[in-house]
């Protein structure tokens, strides 16, 4: 633990905001090796790099899911769930009253840290290429501002009608890193990694019909983009996206609040 997050857990005590049993688990040198008989949870991920363990919702039981993020919510504060369900959100709310389900991208979160403590990095631009992509896109967003960015959104904005890219180019030129999400041919990434000079993210999504193979064609054209400074993740991996870019700009908020 560092001297910032061991000063708030004291503070805590002080006020009666925090049980002397509690400070000496937060207090303590070693993190237990397991929390939960099904899962070893990671509660000092937060400190070593700065955001709390996110959790994959896809193939975990409601039950299980619910477990381990009411577990990560209460020792950082702040909890992201991907790709999971809203049987595993109604099992978290009975616990964590603020949290939020995120139809789209089907991602839960809740975050209780000090507003305070939260310093909004700007830089980070996530461009979907069509409303199909939003949902992946939306996953990426919102990693992104979990870990710390003022994220600019540009929507709807596909080769297949170039044009409107250019009404968001002082976004794009301004943006210090660039997630680019596109399904279909996945054609996006190259195009914008060609106008700009910050790095591009390219987000290849499952969006198109049978030949798109669910986004590997996307994913393969973006590997093999001609364009400058274009990396890519995986397909519908918007949480990776996101969270690459918050790296990018080096947002984080460090230790976890109360």
């Amino acid at each position: 633990m560092n001297n910032s997050r061991l000063l708030e857990v004291l503070k805590l005590v002080s006020e009666g905001e925090m049980s002397a049993d509690r400070a000496a688990s937060e207090l303590s040198l070693t993190t237990p090796p397991a929390d939960l008989e099904f899962a070893t949870l990671d509660h000092d991920r937060n400190d070593r790099i700065g955001f709390p363990e996110v959790v994959y919702g896809l193939s975990k039981t409601p039950k299980d899911t619910a477990e381990i993020a009411i577990r990560i919510y209460e020792h950082a504060g702040v909890v992201l769930v991907t790709k999971s369900s809203e049987e595993a959100f109604e099992l978290i709310q009975e616990s964590v009253a603020g949290a939020v389900w995120e139809e789209g991208p089907r991602a839960i979160w809740a975050d209780r840290r000090p507003e305070a403590k939260k310093r909004l990095v700007p830089g980070v631009a996530v461009v979907a290429a069509g409303t199909s992509d939003l949902p992946i896109a939306r996953e990426a967003v919102l990693t992104a501002t979990l870990m710390g960015c003022d994220v600019i959104e540009i929507n709807d904005v596909g080769v297949a009608g170039l044009h409107r890219l250019s009404h968001r180019m002082d976004d794009l030129v301004n943006a210090r890193v660039i997630v680019v999400v596109a399904g279909m041919e996945g054609a996006l990434p190259s195009v914008i990694g060609g106008l700009v000079r910050a790095p591009v993210i390219a987000l290849p999504t499952s969006v198109g019909y049978g030949a798109s193979l669910g986004g590997v064609a996307a994913l393969l054209a973006m590997l093999n983009s001609c364009a400058p400074g274009v990396s890519v993740v995986n397909i519908d991996n918007g949480f990776g996206a996101g969270y690459q870019a918050a790296s990018i700009v080096g947002a984080t908020w460090g230790p976890a609040g109360a």
